[in-house]
């Protein structure tokens, strides 16, 4: 059975439109891109999706009350909701320096959340 999925490459600002054709859910063909990263891409997001995810963390005694954290690398799709529950769980105390791991391994995926932000005490 062949089956054919279309993608937008998020590699780069060109944005290529990405055909993959699989069949008996094998990649047999990867086309639209411009560039190797792309083919990559497509391979990846078809076979196992990953997302970097952003968001924001409680910090107590700072000049401001949350800062901005992000997955050191990127987790699989299906964990999101779950990477995003321990995140709003989660909280630190100023300072917090960019780089700080406030979650050593979030969800289960052995991915730790570091601070993007710096965050001096009050």
């Amino acid at each position: 059975m062949t089956e054919e999925r279309n993608l937008t490459c998020i590699n780069c600002p060109m944005g290529c439109f990405l055909t993959v054709e699989l069949t008996d859910k094998e990649i047999t063909k990867v086309s639209g891109n411009t560039c190797p990263r792309g083919e990559q891409y497509a391979r990846d997001e078809v076979t196992n999706p990953v997302r970097t995810v952003t968001s924001t963390v409680k910090v107590k005694g700072g000049v401001y009350e949350r800062v901005s954290v992000k997955t050191k690398s990127p987790v699989p799709k299906g964990k999101i909701f779950e990477v995003m529950k321990d995140i709003n769980k989660a909280s630190a105390t100023a300072p917090v320096h960019i780089g700080d791991v406030l979650i050593e391994d979030c969800a289960g995926t052995g991915i730790p959340v570091v601070a993007a932000r710096e965050i001096m005490k009050s």
